[in-house]
This record gives structure tokens, C-alpha cells and sequence, in this order.
């Protein structure tokens, strides 16, 4: 399965270039009758190990192939951090797929009662305060692997101060399933 899962983002990121659609949905489903059910999925692509496309859904809302091949889309040609990826890039990508548990809802009184709730190194998160909203997959444990760093990045991300846990913003949790 997990084969199918890489293959149908790359087919679908081919697809993007000649603006075909040559995946055959019908017979995945009926292969494969888990592709119908609901999932969220992260898309995440990198060249020569640096990022170079990571787009994704944080919670399930249409059948996992569609959301695995919009996402796949998504990350090679409108991840907004990026340009589009080109076929010679094509060539050389390395793609991951994450498929993300249900967001759960974590309740703290203070950073410290938070830290002691989220597993380092494992935990996805999403951090929300107002309209101002940012996660991170649990990867990026890997490049910043304190708590203190981990969140004042996504506090940063959100377009919020790098402290911004004191203000007490809502946190989810959610764990990833990597493909790759």
C-alpha cells in the first residue's frame, strides 16, 4: 500500500505538468476500498534534502486518494513559499506523505503543564490564537528538537510573537503515518 500511496502522488504531480488526468480512480478504489474513506494528508517534497513543496490537509474532509492527489499538486506547483517545480526538479524529488490522525484537542493551564503533555519527537501540532493559525508535522522535530524551539517557530509561523504560549493559544496534537 504504501507504494501505491508514492506512486499515485508522483503520477498525480506528472499529471500537473501535461495538465492530464491519468490516474484511473475507479479501478484504485475498487483495488483499493481504503482510498474512499476520509484522511488527511501532508504532501511534502525536497531536493538535495531542503524543502521544496509541502502542502496538506489538517483534517479529513473528502476521500483519501482526492486528498492525496490535490495535496501532491498542491506542494510541486502552489506552495506559496516556492515556484513551481519543473520537470528536470521532477526528476530528482524526494516525496514523503503523511497521513495525520484525527487533531486532538489538548488542555493546559501553562507551558510547563503543556510540555508535559506533548511527546517530543513525535507529536504533530497545530497552534490556533484568533485567525492566526500554524503547524508543524512531526518531522520538524528533527531540525528543531527542544520544545522551547519547536514552539517558538510555530508561534513565529503563525504570524505571532516567538513566546507566544503565554497568551495561551488553542493546541492540537495529531500523529503522523510516514510513506516514503
Amino acid at each position: 500500500m504504501q507504494n501505491v500511496i508514492l506512486d499515485i502522488a508522483k503520477n498525480a504531480i506528472k499529471d500537473g505538468f501535461s495538465h492530464t488526468d491519468t490516474l484511473d480512480k475507479k479501478a484504485l478504489l475498487e483495488l483499493y476500498p481504503e482510498f474512499a474513506k476520509p484522511k488527511a494528508t501532508f504532501v511534502t517534497l525536497t531536493l538535495d534534502r531542503q524543502l521544496r513543496g509541502c502542502i496538506g490537509s489538517l483534517i479529513a474532509h473528502r476521500p483519501l486518494l482526492d486528498d492525496l492527489i490535490y495535496n501532491a499538486k498542491a506542494a510541486a506547483f502552489d506552495d506559496p513559499r516556492f515556484y513551481p517545480l519543473n520537470p528536470e526538479e521532477f526528476s530528482r524529488i524526494h516525496i514523503e506523505v503523511s497521513l495525520l490522525s484525527e487533531p486532538e484537542l489538548i488542555t493546559y493551564e501553562n507551558s510547563d503543564d503543556l510540555k508535559s503533555k506533548v511527546t517530543v519527537g513525535e507529536d504533530g501540532i497545530i497552534l490556533q490564537k484568533g485567525s492566526r493559525k500554524a503547524t508543524f508535522l512531526p518531522q520538524v522535530w528533527e531540525q528543531l528538537p527542544t520544545f522551547e524551539l519547536f514552539f517558538s517557530h510555530l508561534c513565529q509561523k503563525a504570524g505571532l510573537e516567538s513566546e507566544c504560549l503565554e497568551s495561551h493559544p488553542d493546541i492540537w496534537r495529531y500523529k503522523v503515518q510516514k510513506v516514503k
